[in-house]
């Protein structure tokens, strides 16, 4: 048996790769050779131009307005979003019945998570075109229910101190779902033994939440952290359903400037390669820093 497993796995481990190194590795590389490149995308010729996208993209003012708002979801999307999961599973699994507050979870918890969930089971495009309807200056709800309390509401969208933070708000309401059942299915793990013990000494649910929940859920958080993280550097499907960057690029990320850039009038593909390389370090970055940053001894239970 023992001369056969090694045939056994290189004949199931070699085909994935190969797979893998044709279809991820392989674009990745073109990617990189193509941003030294003039390349339109359209043509055979691609004059070799060294490292003059890349010099070119750090003078591009439309390039540091996408980052900048794509700054700003990397520093507020993963914050609420775990924050908002956080509460929300803690409410619904330690929400307390029958004099076992902070204990017990509330009744129907089954339910509120199926709802909580629900945005995960639609396309992001479905999610972009129901909320930019919802958002509609004229027939869209929000500003319909706004209007039955006498409020006449903006151009959500159409207004460039409004479209950017509408598209951020759509993006949490997005992912909070998933993230309370995951924290929630984390704090099932939990021996309910320890919250009692805390709250027999009086402990609080902030104080719980902070003391001993967080800390144990801490793996946990840190992966959300960095999903959420790599999703702030996107959002291009958002933000080009929604509102295609506007207005005046208010609302503008840098995927959809690499798209725009690829695809647009001038079909610059070196360009945009160059663009997707300082993404590919930018976002591993990103990753590399959020782990070393939220670092911290595991803490165990039995």
């Amino acid at each position: 048996m023992r001369h056969g497993k090694y045939p056994l796995i290189i004949t199931f481990l070699v085909p994935p790769l190969i797979l893998y190194g044709v279809f991820v590795l392989s674009p990745y590389l073109q990617a990189f050779q193509i941003s030294t490149t003039d390349w339109l995308g359209f043509s055979a010729d691609a004059n070799s131009v060294g490292l003059d996208n890349f010099v070119r993209l750090f003078k591009d003012d439309y390039i540091w307005n996408a980052l900048k708002n794509n700054a700003i979801m990397l520093a507020v999307v993963p914050v609420v979003t775990i924050a908002l999961g956080l509460f929300f599973a803690t409410m619904l699994n330690m929400g307390g019945r029958g004099g076992r507050a902070g204990v017990a979870g509330v009744r129907g918890t089954a339910t509120y998570r199926l709802v909580y969930f629900f945005p995960q089971v639609l396309s992001v495009v479905i999610i972009a075109i129901i909320w930019r309807e919802i958002y509609h200056p004229n027939a869209g709800l929000l500003n319909s229910a706004l209007k039955a309390f006498g409020i006449n509401g903006p151009a959500w969208l159409g207004d460039p101190r409004t479209a950017f933070w509408c598209v951020l708000a759509v993006m949490v309401w997005a992912n909070v779902g998933f993230y309370v059942v995951l924290f929630g299915a984390a704090m099932q793990a939990i021996p309910k033994d320890i919250y009692e013990a805390a709250l027999l000494d009086g402990a609080s649910r902030s104080v719980t939440l902070r003391r001993i929940t967080i800390p144990l859920l801490w793996d946990t958080v840190q992966v959300a952290w960095i999903y959420l993280a790599i999703a702030a550097l996107d959002g291009f499907i958002l933000v080009q359903q929604m509102t295609d960057g506007g207005p005046n690029f208010s609302s503008d990320v840098i995927g959809l400037r690499m798209y725009n850039t690829a695809f647009g009038t001038d079909t610059r593909f070196g360009y945009a390669s160059a663009i997707g390389v300082v993404m590919f370090f930018l976002t591993l970055s990103v990753a590399v820093l959020a782990l070393r940053a939220s670092r911290r001894d595991r803490i165990e239970f039995s």
